[in-house]
């Protein structure tokens, strides 16, 4: 066996992950990540990038495919992270992990939340919890234009995406498909002039 060979193979077995492991983790950031789909980002890249489970350009990937595929976004995460780590066994388990506790947790909420809807520690505590939310988006956007080092046509493409939709009010639906347009004319375009050289 040559040593490169070994080296992939030493690799593969030192980021092994069980399929219990897989459980807890998803099943710790599904009951803490509040706000929905995106503040789950800082959670899963604190809890697997950090173990050395995913690299960051694997994260950029996982997060990009999730956010284009159609559903739900904390669901299309796990299933594609489950999947990079242990296969389709892996997408299986993240995804009952992810979505079993806040399931449970609304569960509780519907049959007592009528109980203290209107008590005022209640309220202020989901007042406290809003800018949180806002910090959890934040950061991991910020992470991932580092990890990403964009370079001035992709600060473009940002830039026009977030006029278009602050302030023209266009649906995020018509950019996604004018990029994957333009993305995939550009490959072709590359593609072709290789194989015109070659």
């Amino acid at each position: 066996m040559s040593l490169m060979r070994l080296d992939n193979l030493l690799f593969i077995i030192e980021i092994m992950v069980s399929l219990w492991q897989i459980f807890l983790i998803f099943a710790k950031i599904g009951a803490f990540t509040i706000g929905g789909g995106i503040p789950m980002i800082a959670a899963i890249k604190s809890e697997l990038v950090s173990r050395k489970w995913l690299n960051d350009e694997d994260f950029v990937d996982i997060i990009t495919l999730s956010q284009t595929a159609p559903g739900l976004f904390a669901v299309n995460i796990s299933i594609l992270t489950g999947h990079k780590l242990r296969g389709t066994k892996g997408s299986v388990v993240a995804t009952i992990a992810s979505c079993l506790p806040p399931f449970l947790i609304i569960l509780l909420v519907a049959i007592f939340f009528t109980n203290f809807k209107d008590n005022e520690y209640v309220i202020k505590a989901f007042k406290g919890i809003r800018p949180v939310v806002v910090a959890l988006i934040g950061v991991p956007v910020i992470d991932m234009i580092k990890a990403t080092k964009m370079k001035w046509w992709s600060w473009t493409i940002v830039v026009l995406s977030m006029t278009l939709v602050c302030f023209l009010s266009v649906s995020p639906i018509y950019i996604l498909i004018c990029v994957i347009v333009i993305a995939a004319f550009i490959s072709w375009y590359k593609n072709k002039e290789h194989h015109d050289i070659h």
